[in-house]
């Protein structure tokens, strides 16, 4: 029996739920067809689905044939939750397409269509509601083959005509069809997997009719997937049941999936691997599921015990799912209560995040405030009904702001080098325009010779962990190649970091003498009216700076193409709505990113300075008389170690540089060439801690300062939380938590000669006036009524971040942030543990050491 996985995708209201409801009773999966509009749909089993008509969160359902076993994923629908769709996609074995056929094709179903194709998902296509008014049968299907592939082929009856469609779409089944006559099940199958070929079968789901055909063609024309025999799974969605268990949904494409069997993945990239048990594996079907010990390759299963899993992640040998194609393009500020504190929410909220990842929730230190990525209104009053319902939090939203995107016109070279005293790291970067919707592509052109294949690879592992900002208005950039020219690391000085901070640096740089150029979101629009009012659309089109195709028109309507940018049509269906007096039909999707068609306004009313931007600095550090001194990004040419990697006769902003590719032999030994010097010119200095551009640049004058104290803060619930011993104490006794944690930072204090500050969060306990004491070697601070262990610490940082050596330890993202901004340096919570673990292994040393040296004294 085939095992397959097959998805439903429609443009809103186009009766996909309808359909998906004939499928599962036709198939005798349920006892009676439910209704949207009847708020008793199978699938649509949220409340807020019920009340609004409307298919929000993707659903599963199970159903058999005689020859397969499918488990149905029902998508939305709406433009709103087009994410939501898009992951699902990810897991797909086939896919249908639910075309009205009042309406035909839309904006939105072109987006979906493009979407499939993308991800080479074989679709067959169900034209519905051919009860109602439409153009026809022919109309129709000449419609699909104009708007979405020549290969849309009607399958409701296969004669010899349709054998000769089909056959014509492949030349070796043409010559097999000529040869014998007949076209075979399998070939007809192969050619719709391989996406030559769209089966189209027309009907009405919501009076059954064509469903049952539909059915038999689908279990004809497709075929099960190989899978092999090594675990491998997808991740597309997280959830949480009724209870708020965590559910990872996830489909197995290898091997096997069983309770309590232990399964090691990487929570995110650059993140260690954690170990976890699945705990329970429930097959849903509706809003029902089942619990079973196994999942077999091709099944869909929702697993409980998974802590850190994400949507697009692949386990075992399975990789991971490409970006998504559609996103948000406005962010919103969340306007809460007066009584609510918004950085006690934010974490509440991410469990919202979790579960749709492109909602992307933004912590604004300046202002205090929370932002959201939002497709569109529905979106935003259904992620206030979730918070209302959820957390018991009315939530408000202000008007809203355009996300841009930053890219550059020419070829540009990017140098970045970090040398403070004992660290040392050079990057040059080639940074290429791409096509618009190319992304950002990662490549290497740097010889072994010049630069170990270890660094390199740690270049290219940050480049890709970060969101590089442009320095037009701070928008991320895109349709950029980075390629990594050339490199030069010490061989004793050289940590992973200096590069992280080079490759950083390279970025900054590059973009700094580039000609940046500003990108919106665009809409992909059709609009369709009465002809007289087609003069006022095309006028308002223009002033918006929109592009269309040629009006047609049947001299009642008229219909208008085109693209205009987001920042425009926010609000025009509405308009569109009153100058017709309801009568016209407006409907877009996202077409992507363009050049901003007012870039100097926007650029203008952002006030973003990229050199005040310290987090992503485009200046460099380089050292000199045994101290390090930063270098403006314009003059960092003049200071650099290696050469250009753009050949001297061209220009950064010519179309086309060359680069050099340097095969440099630098694998002589280091004593050896310095030796080779001394005996040709006598007693050298070390280049690394020289200028190569000396002679043009005298170096600048350097005061060495004292060092500076060292402090060392600590977030105690944080590093009780996340170290497993102290985590399994505080299970028991919170009061033995703490105290275990500070008996373990006072001999790491006393061994490091650090002073350490430890804050416990006490904001919750009522009539807790705060109290500060000396523990051994440490402070330890439990903070006031009202006041967090974040705002605290933030606090500190301001007083004594500029005059001491600071570091904070904390895996909370608030309190990095805060460090960061106070520019001091972070460790993580499993970071400071490899610290406390090697102190103690340094002290249990000493004193078997002295322990020894007491044993030898003693006489015998």
């Amino acid at each position: 029996m085939k095992q397959l996985v097959i998805g439903v995708l429609a443009h809103v209201d186009a009766g996909k739920t309808t359909l998906s409801e004939a499928l599962l009773y036709t198939a005798g999966a349920i006892p009676t067809l439910g209704r949207v509009d009847h708020r008793d749909a199978y699938l649509d089993t949220h409340d807020l689905e019920r009340a609004r008509g409307i298919t929000i969160f993707s659903k599963q359902a199970l159903f058999r044939t005689q020859e397969m076993a499918v488990t149905l994923l029902d998508t939305p629908g709406h433009v709103d939750f087009s994410t939501e769709m898009e992951r699902t996609l990810q897991v797909l074995d086939y896919a249908i397409l639910v075309i009205s056929a009042t309406d035909g094709v839309q904006a939105h179903t072109e987006t979906l269509w493009r979407l499939l194709r993308r991800n080479h998902i074989p679709t067959f296509l169900f034209v519905t509601k051919m009860d109602l008014p439409n153009p026809g049968r022919a109309a129709l299907l000449a419609g699909l083959q104009k708007g979405l592939d020549e290969g849309c082929l009607d399958f409701t009856t296969q004669d010899q005509t349709w054998a000769e469609a089909v056959a014509l779409r492949e030349e070796g089944v043409l010559e097999r069809y000529l040869d014998t006559g007949t076209l075979s099940p399998r070939d007809v199958s192969g050619l719709v997997r391989l996406g030559k070929v769209t089966p189209v079968f027309f009907g009405s789901a919501l009076h059954l009719e064509g469903v049952e055909a539909f059915l038999q063609g689908l279990e004809t024309f497709t075929e099960a997937p190989a899978y092999g025999e090594a675990f491998a799974a997808r991740v597309f969605k997280i959830a949480r049941d009724h209870q708020g268990n965590r559910l990872t949904y996830l489909k197995v494409t290898g091997g096997t999936l069983s309770v309590r069997a232990p399964l090691t993945y990487l929570p995110r990239q650059g993140e260690e691997g954690v170990e976890e048990k699945v705990t329970q594996l429930r097959l849903y079907s509706g809003a029902k599921f089942q619990t079973v010990d196994t999942v077999s390759p091709g099944q869909v299963c929702a697993a409980l015990g998974l802590t850190q899993t994400y949507p697009g992640q692949g386990l075992g040998a399975a990789t991971p799912a490409p970006p998504p194609l559609l996103e948000p393009v406005v962010t919103y500020r969340l306007l809460l209560p007066e009584e609510v504190d918004p950085k006690v929410l934010l974490p509440k909220l991410r469990q919202l995040e979790e579960e749709d990842p492109q909602l992307h929730l933004v912590w604004d230190q300046a202002h205090q405030e929370i932002h959201a990525r939002l497709m569109g209104q529905v979106q935003i009053e259904v992620l206030q009904r979730l918070i209302q319902d959820r957390f018991g939090v009315a939530v408000g939203v202000d008007q809203g702001r355009i996300l841009y995107k930053e890219t550059i016109a020419a070829p540009v070279e990017g140098v970045g080098h970090y040398e403070p005293l004992r660290h040392y790291a050079e990057v040059h970067l080639l940074l290429e325009p791409l096509p618009q919707g190319s992304g950002l592509v990662l490549a290497t052109r740097c010889s072994e010779d010049v630069l170990a294949g270890h660094w390199q690879r740690l270049i290219l592992t940050h480049l890709a962990e970060r969101t590089h900002r442009g320095v037009l208005t701070g928008a991320p950039i895109t349709d950029l190649k980075i390629t990594l020219m050339s490199g030069r690391a010490h061989p004793k000085h050289t940590e992973g970091g200096d590069f992280r901070q080079a490759t950083y640096r390279a970025v900054r740089q590059g973009l700094m003498g580039a000609q940046s150029v500003l990108l919106e979101p665009w809409y992909e629009f059709t609009l369709t009216l009465p002809a007289d009012q087609l003069g006022r659309a095309i006028s308002d089109l223009q002033t918006m700076g929109g592009t269309f195709a040629s009006p047609e028109s049947d001299g009642e309507w008229a219909t208008l193409t085109g693209t205009a940018p987001v920042s425009e049509m926010k609000d025009y269906p509405l308009t569109v709505a009153a100058y017709t007096r309801g009568r016209g039909k407006f409907s877009c999707s996202l077409h992507g990113y363009a050049p901003c068609h007012n870039q100097k306004q926007v650029v203008a009313a952002a006030g973003y300075d990229p050199e005040r931007d310290l987090e992503h600095t485009p200046d460099s550090v380089f050292c000199a008389h045994g101290g390090g001194f930063t270098v403006k990004w314009d003059q960092v040419p003049q200071y650099m170690h290696l050469e250009s990697c753009l050949t001297p006769d061209r220009k950064a902003e010519d179309p086309a540089p060359v680069p050099r590719v340097f095969t440099r032999n630098l694998d002589i030994d280091e004593k050896e060439l310095e030796a080779i010097f001394q005996r040709t010119f006598g007693p050298q200095r070390r280049r690394e801690y020289q200028f190569l551009a000396q002679e043009r640049r005298p170096a600048p004058e350097v005061t060495i300062a004292p060092p500076k104290q060292q402090y060392l803060i600590v977030d105690g619930y944080n590093m009780i939380f996340a170290w497993d011993e102290l985590k399994d104490l505080a299970k028991e006794n919170l009061d033995a938590a703490r105290q275990r944690l500070m008996d373990i930072l006072s001999n790491y204090a006393g061994y490091k000669g650090c002073r350490l500050v430890l804050v416990f969060d006490g904001y919750k306990v009522k009539g807790n006036p705060g109290t500060t004491t000396d523990y051994h070697h440490i402070h330890v601070v439990y903070t006031r009524q009202d006041e967090t262990g974040d705002l605290y610490i933030e606090r500190l940082l301001e007083q004594i971040g500029k005059n001491y050596a600071v570091r904070v330890a904390t895996s909370d993202g608030l309190i990095q942030l805060s460090a960061l901004r106070a520019g001091v340096l972070r460790l993580s919570a499993q970071e400071l543990w490899r610290e406390v673990e090697w102190v103690g292994r340094q002290i249990d040393q000493a004193v078997a050491e002295l322990n020894r040296r007491g044993n030898l004294s003693r006489p015998t």
